[in-house]
Protein backbone atom coordinates (compact mmCIF):
# COMPACT_ATOMS: atom_id res chain seq x y z
CA UNK A 1 0.00 0.00 0.00
CA UNK A 2 1.59 3.20 -1.20
CA UNK A 3 -0.70 6.58 -0.77
CA UNK A 4 0.30 9.25 -3.51
CA UNK A 5 -1.54 12.73 -2.63
CA UNK A 6 -2.17 12.88 -6.39
CA UNK A 7 -3.62 9.54 -6.82
CA UNK A 8 -5.00 9.10 -3.35
CA UNK A 9 -8.97 9.78 -3.38
CA UNK A 10 -10.34 10.82 0.42
CA UNK A 11 -14.28 10.75 1.50
CA UNK A 12 -14.55 12.91 4.69
CA UNK A 13 -17.69 12.05 6.76
CA UNK A 14 -18.87 15.12 8.61
CA UNK A 15 -18.77 18.51 7.39
CA UNK A 16 -18.13 20.59 10.80
CA UNK A 17 -15.40 22.80 11.15
CA UNK A 18 -13.20 19.79 11.93
CA UNK A 19 -14.36 17.83 9.22
CA UNK A 20 -13.96 21.02 6.55
CA UNK A 21 -10.79 21.84 8.12
CA UNK A 22 -9.25 18.41 7.64
CA UNK A 23 -10.17 18.22 3.87
CA UNK A 24 -8.51 21.48 3.31
CA UNK A 25 -5.19 19.68 4.46
CA UNK A 26 -5.80 16.59 2.22
CA UNK A 27 -6.38 18.63 -0.75
CA UNK A 28 -3.42 21.23 -0.16
CA UNK A 29 -1.55 18.34 -0.49
CA UNK A 30 -2.92 17.45 -3.92
CA UNK A 31 -5.61 14.27 -3.10
CA UNK A 32 -8.95 14.44 -4.53
CA UNK A 33 -11.62 15.22 -1.42
CA UNK A 34 -15.62 14.53 -1.05
CA UNK A 35 -16.91 15.61 1.87
CA UNK A 36 -20.37 13.75 2.91
CA UNK A 37 -22.61 15.93 4.84
CA UNK A 38 -26.16 15.30 5.71
CA UNK A 39 -27.21 18.66 6.84
CA UNK A 40 -28.59 21.27 4.09
CA UNK A 41 -27.91 23.63 5.69
CA UNK A 42 -24.03 23.08 6.64
CA UNK A 43 -22.90 21.96 3.63
CA UNK A 44 -24.80 24.64 1.61
CA UNK A 45 -21.24 26.53 3.86
CA UNK A 46 -18.68 24.43 2.42
CA UNK A 47 -17.80 26.20 -0.87
CA UNK A 48 -17.50 28.91 0.61
CA UNK A 49 -15.72 27.84 3.32
CA UNK A 50 -13.42 25.77 1.48
CA UNK A 51 -12.81 28.61 -1.21
CA UNK A 52 -11.58 31.24 1.97
CA UNK A 53 -9.66 28.56 3.55
CA UNK A 54 -7.46 27.45 0.58
CA UNK A 55 -6.64 30.94 -0.47
CA UNK A 56 -5.53 31.55 3.34
CA UNK A 57 -3.44 28.44 3.14
CA UNK A 58 -2.04 29.80 -0.63
CA UNK A 59 -3.05 26.82 -2.13
CA UNK A 60 -6.14 28.24 -3.98
CA UNK A 61 -5.35 26.75 -7.22
CA UNK A 62 -6.32 23.05 -5.45
CA UNK A 63 -9.93 24.18 -4.42
CA UNK A 64 -10.99 22.14 -7.25
CA UNK A 65 -10.24 18.73 -5.48
CA UNK A 66 -12.85 19.79 -2.59
CA UNK A 67 -16.23 18.69 -3.33
CA UNK A 68 -19.65 17.35 -1.40
CA UNK A 69 -22.08 15.26 -1.35
CA UNK A 70 -24.90 14.56 0.91
CA UNK A 71 -25.04 10.91 2.11
CA UNK A 72 -22.95 8.08 1.86
CA UNK A 73 -25.04 6.78 -1.17
CA UNK A 74 -23.44 9.46 -3.39
CA UNK A 75 -19.97 8.38 -2.67
CA UNK A 76 -18.62 6.51 -6.06
CA UNK A 77 -17.09 3.79 -3.51
CA UNK A 78 -15.32 2.21 -5.76
CA UNK A 79 -12.72 4.96 -6.26
CA UNK A 80 -12.22 6.04 -2.09
CA UNK A 81 -8.62 5.14 -0.89
CA UNK A 82 -9.27 6.71 2.08
CA UNK A 83 -11.76 7.77 4.92
CA UNK A 84 -11.39 9.67 7.67
CA UNK A 85 -14.35 9.76 10.25
CA UNK A 86 -15.10 13.48 11.43
CA UNK A 87 -18.68 12.86 13.21
CA UNK A 88 -19.43 13.80 17.03
CA UNK A 89 -17.76 12.44 19.99
CA UNK A 90 -19.94 9.48 20.70
CA UNK A 91 -18.99 5.86 20.28
CA UNK A 92 -22.51 4.19 19.39
CA UNK A 93 -22.29 6.87 16.51
CA UNK A 94 -18.57 6.03 15.50
CA UNK A 95 -19.46 2.21 16.01
CA UNK A 96 -22.17 2.29 13.77
CA UNK A 97 -20.73 4.59 10.84
CA UNK A 98 -17.81 2.43 10.51
CA UNK A 99 -20.02 -1.29 10.05
CA UNK A 100 -21.53 0.79 6.82
CA UNK A 101 -18.06 2.10 5.95
CA UNK A 102 -16.98 -1.43 6.04
CA UNK A 103 -19.98 -2.10 3.48
CA UNK A 104 -19.26 0.63 1.34
CA UNK A 105 -15.84 0.69 1.38
CA UNK A 106 -13.43 -1.73 -0.76
CA UNK A 107 -11.52 -3.67 1.41
CA UNK A 108 -7.78 -2.17 0.63
CA UNK A 109 -9.36 1.41 1.59
CA UNK A 110 -8.04 2.48 5.21
CA UNK A 111 -10.93 3.63 7.39
CA UNK A 112 -9.78 6.63 9.56
CA UNK A 113 -11.42 7.96 12.67
CA UNK A 114 -9.98 11.62 13.85
CA UNK A 115 -11.66 10.44 17.54
CA UNK A 116 -10.44 12.77 20.18
CA UNK A 117 -10.49 9.90 23.22
CA UNK A 118 -12.04 6.55 22.22
CA UNK A 119 -9.55 3.69 21.72
CA UNK A 120 -9.66 2.43 18.07
CA UNK A 121 -9.85 -0.79 19.05
CA UNK A 122 -13.10 0.16 20.49
CA UNK A 123 -14.77 2.06 17.64
CA UNK A 124 -13.38 -1.17 15.60
CA UNK A 125 -14.64 -3.78 17.79
CA UNK A 126 -17.20 -5.80 15.85
CA UNK A 127 -15.55 -5.20 12.56
CA UNK A 128 -14.79 -7.67 9.88
CA UNK A 129 -11.83 -6.05 9.09
CA UNK A 130 -9.90 -4.18 12.17
CA UNK A 131 -6.34 -4.40 10.49
CA UNK A 132 -7.11 -1.45 7.95
CA UNK A 133 -8.71 0.61 10.77
CA UNK A 134 -6.40 3.39 12.52
CA UNK A 135 -6.78 6.91 14.59
CA UNK A 136 -6.15 10.21 12.73
CA UNK A 137 -6.45 12.52 15.01
CA UNK A 138 -6.03 16.32 13.94
CA UNK A 139 -5.96 19.23 16.22
CA UNK A 140 -8.42 22.14 16.17
CA UNK A 141 -7.95 24.54 13.39
CA UNK A 142 -6.49 20.83 11.42
CA UNK A 143 -5.26 23.37 9.01
CA UNK A 144 -3.00 25.55 11.11
CA UNK A 145 -1.78 23.37 13.46
CA UNK A 146 0.71 21.01 12.08
CA UNK A 147 0.93 17.69 13.76
CA UNK A 148 -1.53 15.22 13.29
CA UNK A 149 -1.68 11.47 15.71
CA UNK A 150 -1.39 8.09 13.86
CA UNK A 151 -3.19 5.91 16.11
CA UNK A 152 -2.95 2.09 16.21
CA UNK A 153 -5.11 -0.19 17.23
CA UNK A 154 -5.33 -3.48 18.80
CA UNK A 155 -5.06 -5.50 15.54
CA UNK A 156 -4.12 -2.13 12.74
CA UNK A 157 -1.64 -3.42 10.39
CA UNK A 158 1.77 -1.69 10.51
CA UNK A 159 1.84 -1.34 6.53
CA UNK A 160 -1.54 1.13 7.05
CA UNK A 161 0.40 3.16 9.73
CA UNK A 162 3.37 3.63 8.20
CA UNK A 163 0.96 4.36 4.38
CA UNK A 164 -0.76 7.18 6.37
CA UNK A 165 1.77 8.96 7.62
CA UNK A 166 4.21 9.25 4.83
CA UNK A 167 0.66 10.44 2.91
CA UNK A 168 0.25 13.36 5.91
CA UNK A 169 3.49 14.41 5.10
CA UNK A 170 3.10 14.90 1.63
CA UNK A 171 0.02 16.99 2.56
CA UNK A 172 2.34 19.16 4.73
CA UNK A 173 1.60 17.74 8.53
CA UNK A 174 4.28 16.67 11.10
CA UNK A 175 2.65 12.83 12.11
CA UNK A 176 3.34 11.37 15.09
CA UNK A 177 2.60 7.64 15.60
CA UNK A 178 0.78 6.36 18.70
CA UNK A 179 2.11 2.55 18.62
CA UNK A 180 -0.35 1.82 21.92
CA UNK A 181 -4.18 2.57 21.70
CA UNK A 182 -5.20 4.51 24.86
CA UNK A 183 -7.71 7.17 26.07
CA UNK A 184 -6.44 10.57 25.29
CA UNK A 185 -3.88 8.98 22.60
CA UNK A 186 -0.39 10.71 23.06
CA UNK A 187 -1.25 14.76 22.86
CA UNK A 188 -3.96 14.66 24.93
CA UNK A 189 -2.37 12.88 27.87
CA UNK A 190 0.01 15.64 27.72
CA UNK A 191 -2.80 18.52 27.82
CA UNK A 192 -4.77 16.98 30.63
CA UNK A 193 -1.32 16.30 32.75
CA UNK A 194 -0.73 20.11 32.64
CA UNK A 195 -4.27 20.53 32.97
CA UNK A 196 -4.31 18.53 36.11
CA UNK A 197 -1.84 20.55 37.80
CA UNK A 198 -2.91 24.10 36.71
CA UNK A 199 -6.45 23.45 38.05
CA UNK A 200 -5.80 21.47 41.28
CA UNK A 201 -3.11 24.78 42.05
CA UNK A 202 -6.34 26.98 41.29
CA UNK A 203 -8.62 24.95 43.86
CA UNK A 204 -5.90 25.11 46.33
CA UNK A 205 -5.59 29.05 46.07
CA UNK A 206 -1.90 28.88 44.42
CA UNK A 207 -2.45 31.16 41.27
CA UNK A 208 -5.40 32.38 39.64
CA UNK A 209 -6.51 31.31 36.20
CA UNK A 210 -5.06 34.38 34.18
CA UNK A 211 -1.73 33.68 36.10
CA UNK A 212 -1.57 30.05 35.08
CA UNK A 213 -2.33 31.32 31.48
CA UNK A 214 0.31 34.05 31.55
CA UNK A 215 2.85 31.63 33.32
CA UNK A 216 2.40 28.95 30.41
CA UNK A 217 2.10 31.04 27.39
CA UNK A 218 4.99 33.84 28.30
CA UNK A 219 6.84 31.32 30.57
CA UNK A 220 7.98 27.48 29.37
CA UNK A 221 4.69 27.25 27.08
CA UNK A 222 6.75 29.66 24.78
CA UNK A 223 10.18 27.84 24.46
CA UNK A 224 7.90 24.83 23.29
CA UNK A 225 8.13 26.40 19.69
CA UNK A 226 11.62 26.09 19.72
CA UNK A 227 11.65 22.29 21.15
CA UNK A 228 8.99 19.59 22.99
CA UNK A 229 10.26 18.50 26.64
CA UNK A 230 12.71 15.99 26.18
CA UNK A 231 14.87 18.46 23.94
CA UNK A 232 13.90 21.38 26.14
CA UNK A 233 15.94 19.14 28.62
CA UNK A 234 19.04 18.36 27.00
CA UNK A 235 19.43 21.68 26.58
CA UNK A 236 19.14 22.77 30.16
CA UNK A 237 20.88 19.65 31.69
CA UNK A 238 19.18 16.08 32.59
CA UNK A 239 21.06 16.97 36.06
CA UNK A 240 18.83 20.00 36.72
CA UNK A 241 15.99 18.51 35.74
CA UNK A 242 16.15 15.13 37.87
CA UNK A 243 16.68 17.54 40.76
CA UNK A 244 13.88 19.67 40.35
CA UNK A 245 11.64 16.57 39.58
CA UNK A 246 12.75 14.82 43.04
CA UNK A 247 11.44 17.63 44.65
CA UNK A 248 8.57 18.45 43.01
CA UNK A 249 6.93 15.17 41.89
CA UNK A 250 5.52 14.12 45.03
CA UNK A 251 4.03 16.82 45.63
CA UNK A 252 2.04 17.10 41.79
CA UNK A 253 -1.77 16.35 41.78
CA UNK A 254 -2.43 12.68 41.02
CA UNK A 255 -6.22 12.94 41.99
CA UNK A 256 -8.36 11.05 39.45
CA UNK A 257 -11.23 13.51 39.47
CA UNK A 258 -11.77 16.40 37.66
CA UNK A 259 -11.05 19.76 39.79
CA UNK A 260 -13.66 21.79 41.42
CA UNK A 261 -13.15 24.65 39.81
CA UNK A 262 -13.50 22.80 36.50
CA UNK A 263 -16.56 20.33 37.64
CA UNK A 264 -18.36 23.28 39.30
CA UNK A 265 -18.79 25.20 35.93
CA UNK A 266 -19.74 22.31 33.93
CA UNK A 267 -22.25 21.60 36.61
CA UNK A 268 -23.47 25.10 36.04
CA UNK A 269 -23.52 25.21 32.30
CA UNK A 270 -20.70 27.58 31.75
CA UNK A 271 -18.86 25.56 29.53
CA UNK A 272 -16.70 28.40 27.72
CA UNK A 273 -17.61 30.74 24.68
CA UNK A 274 -20.44 28.23 23.41
CA UNK A 275 -22.52 29.30 26.41
CA UNK A 276 -21.14 32.70 26.90
CA UNK A 277 -18.97 31.97 30.37
CA UNK A 278 -16.37 29.36 31.00
CA UNK A 279 -13.21 30.22 32.67
CA UNK A 280 -13.83 33.97 31.68
CA UNK A 281 -16.69 35.73 31.19
CA UNK A 282 -17.74 35.99 26.27
CA UNK A 283 -20.03 38.75 24.53
CA UNK A 284 -20.22 38.18 20.80
CA UNK A 285 -17.77 40.60 20.49
CA UNK A 286 -14.88 39.33 22.56
CA UNK A 287 -15.50 35.99 20.92
CA UNK A 288 -15.12 37.12 17.72
CA UNK A 289 -11.54 39.38 18.93
CA UNK A 290 -10.22 36.61 21.11
CA UNK A 291 -10.79 34.29 17.70
CA UNK A 292 -8.99 36.66 15.58
CA UNK A 293 -6.06 37.01 17.49
CA UNK A 294 -6.09 33.22 18.30
CA UNK A 295 -6.07 32.38 14.65
CA UNK A 296 -3.29 34.98 14.01
CA UNK A 297 -1.11 34.23 16.61
CA UNK A 298 -1.13 30.62 15.38
CA UNK A 299 -0.31 31.81 11.75
CA UNK A 300 2.65 33.36 13.07
CA UNK A 301 3.86 30.78 15.17
CA UNK A 302 3.40 28.56 11.53
CA UNK A 303 5.80 31.15 10.15
CA UNK A 304 8.25 31.02 12.75
CA UNK A 305 8.23 26.98 12.58
CA UNK A 306 7.63 26.80 8.59
CA UNK A 307 11.43 25.93 7.52
CA UNK A 308 11.03 22.40 10.17
CA UNK A 309 7.80 21.54 8.41
CA UNK A 310 7.21 19.16 5.60
CA UNK A 311 7.39 20.66 1.92
CA UNK A 312 4.44 20.30 0.34
CA UNK A 313 4.80 19.97 -3.96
Amino acid sequence: MLFTPAETKVVIVGGGTMGADVAAVCARGGCAVQVVEPTTERRALLPDYFANTMIDLGYEHRLHLLATAGSLEEVDWSEVDLVIECVPERLDIKQELFAKLEQYAKPEAVLASNSTSFPISDIAKGLRTPARMIGLHFFMPAHLVPCVEVVYGEKTSTMVGESLSRLMTACGMVPVTVKKDLPGFLANRLQHALSREAFAMVDAGIASLEDIDKAVRFGFGFRYIAAGPAMQRDHAGLDVHGAGGATIYPTLNNSPEIAKCLSDRIASGKLGMKTGEGFYSWTAETMKAERERYQEALREGLKIIQKDLPEIQ
